[in-house]
């Protein structure tokens, strides 16, 4: 769950400030992305965990009206995963993360195998154990399915999961993260070293695009005023997931990501300001090149 606090600037490490509005909006990366994923015509599957606490309910409960199977989220003793986010009015957020039920997906459950093995693209993020995340990614391998990566939160990438990763989807500061290199581009030509595809988001600047053997692509973002940018990068992840596996050019996919995440930015919250396949579609034509 989004525990969200806007306010007018964020505060300084030992500062107080006073906001002007606080909500709890159902989050997390991975339900963010399945959110955005349906939102844009996909089929989606959820495999994860929420707590025994009215968080759970509420989380289930938006990702089943989002018409997302549910069956593979199960329910665990304890507190459903917190996400603690400052917003400042130049859209600008900070985040920290409790995992809560999130910290008990350590493996996969009986059905989840097949779960995946049903799917086009299993999209996988690191809000879940690093061990989870492998059992996930090597299901996915033995099945040909395609994998896709947010490697958010931060932090190092065993080479197995760099092995079973198709498509790594890092923002910029991500990638940097990952490199120790600030340009993109050059940050980009390193991750490719370890994995097919890259795509760095660059928040309103769009999107490079990576392939081994292949120049960078560059794809700009349509020109928007952000009011909350928490979730744009799981909305470009989830809308781009379902482009590709509709077999569009990636170069159109990109485009299209990239308009569903300028949607997002011009409404407050997470999975509540994701926008409708219809929405991507037209913003995406007005802004084709």
């Amino acid at each position: 769950m989004d525990l969200v606090a806007y306010v007018p600037k964020a505060p300084r490490l030992g500062e107080t400030v006073t906001g002007r509005e606080f909500r709890t909006v159902p989050g997390g990366k991975g339900a963010n992305q399945a959110v955005a994923a349906a939102r844009s015509g996909g089929a989606v599957t959820m495999i994860g965990a929420v707590g025994a606490d009215g968080f759970g309910v509420r989380l289930r409960t938006t990702l089943t009206e989002a018409g997302i199977d549910t069956a593979g989220l199960r329910t665990v003793e304890g507190a459903s995963g917190t996400a603690h986010i400052t917003v400042d009015d130049e859209g600008g957020n900070a985040i920290v993360v409790i995992p809560g039920a999130n910290g008990t997906v350590t493996h996969l459950e009986p059905g989840d195998e097949a779960r995946i093995a049903a799917a086009g693209t299993l999209l996988l993020q690191l809000e879940l154990p690093m061990a989870g995340v492998l059992a996930g990614a090597r299901a996915a391998r033995a099945h040909g399915v395609r994998t896709v990566l947010t490697p958010a939160p931060a932090q190092p990438l065993p080479p197995e999961i760099l092995a079973a990763t198709d498509l790594l989807v890092p923002n910029e500061h991500e990638a940097a993260a990952l490199t120790g290199l600030t340009d993109p581009r050059q940050a980009l030509a390193a991750l490719l070293h370890e994995v097919p595809e890259v795509v760095v988001t660059l928040g309103a600047a769009g999107c490079l695009y990576g392939a081994r053997g292949a120049e960078p692509l560059a794809v700009p973002a349509p020109r928007v005023r952000a009011v909350d940018t928490t979730a744009a990068g799981d909305t470009f992840v989830g809308a781009l997931a379902v482009a590709l596996g509709e077999g569009r050019p990636v170069p159109e996919a990109l485009g299209w990501a990239c308009a569903a995440a300028a949607l997002s930015v011009q409404r407050p919250g997470a999975s509540a300001s994701m926008p409708l396949r219809d929405e991507i579609t037209a913003l995406a034509a007005e802004h084709r090149p």
